[in-house]
């Protein structure tokens, strides 16, 4: 799986395939972008700072981070990290940020402010390609506080996912902290879709959330383990190809419309 991730061919058109990880605070939005840093350098590496168990948010700025290196190689995928989403209006990443930031309207490097970027902020493309959107938004829930979320939390990500379904963005959800949320998972990962507990969470999520049981990817990020574990690997690399496919897909689709737009002019 990572051989494949790592010659993926895109099309010609974009130089690399953008997913946006957005969700509440303390999701594992940073973590998860850590994890799979880790497996793509094939040992623990952390480049994107995580916060602990707080409610604020440790990310402000609208952060690039780039699969592999030189060494490792590279995979054509980008993530985006954004400040975590609050309960309140003036609380967390404004959700207009986040739709501005699926249209391609957002640099990197912005840093958050209370009220949404505007027109005239340097950090703003006012006539975005396809190569500066976003090409699939990724959902960071965790699995073990699902059912407590806040209403307001969960408001603010539907909001953002009616927004990305009307530019046809494709949508997933990772479910983290599922060795919390399951004593059989933390026992042996590879339960994982044998345990009732986790089946349950899922479900809540497809509720709360409006998102297909086929778009829920429960999985457990590195946050304490000293060396890398295969079956953690080998669950968010499943995960990574179906996003990737989708926003490939995506991808595909947008070209093909330009084409057709294209011939009728």
């Amino acid at each position: 799986m990572l051989a494949y991730l790592r010659r993926y061919r895109i099309c010609n058109e974009i130089t690399e395939l953008r997913f946006l990880l957005y969700g509440p605070v303390g999701a594992g939005k940073s973590s998860t972008i850590n994890t799979i840093k880790s497996i793509f350098e094939e040992r623990p590496f952390v480049t994107c700072l995580v916060s602990t168990e707080t409610n604020t948010s440790h990310t402000i700025d609208y952060q690039k981070f780039t699969i592999g290196s030189e060494k490792s190689g590279h995979a054509p995928i980008a993530l985006y990290d954004v400040m975590g989403l609050e309960e309140g209006e003036l609380q967390g990443v404004h959700t207009d940020d986040i739709i501005k930031a699926l249209k391609g309207n957002i640099r990197n490097g912005y840093k958050f402010q209370r009220t949404p970027i505007s027109e005239d902020s340097d950090h703003y493309i006012k006539d975005p390609t396809l190569n500066d959107k976003i090409h699939c938004l990724v959902s960071i829930l965790p699995a073990d506080k699902i059912t407590i979320m806040s209403d307001g939390v969960i408001d603010k990500m539907r909001i953002i996912r009616r927004a990305a379904s009307s530019l046809g963005i494709p949508q997933m959800v990772l479910l983290t902290r599922v060795d919390k949320a399951c004593e059989i998972v933390k026992e042996s990962l590879n339960k994982i879709y044998q345990s009732r507990k986790i089946k349950e969470k899922m479900q809540v999520c497809s509720h709360r959330l409006g998102v297909p049981m086929n778009c829920i990817f429960p999985v457990q990020n590195y946050y304490e383990e000293t060396q890398l574990r295969p079956d953690i690997n080998r669950l968010m690399l499943d995960t990574l190809i179906q996003i990737v496919h989708s926003a490939s897909d995506f991808v595909e689709r947008q070209i093909e419309i330009t084409g057709k737009r294209q011939l009728v002019e």
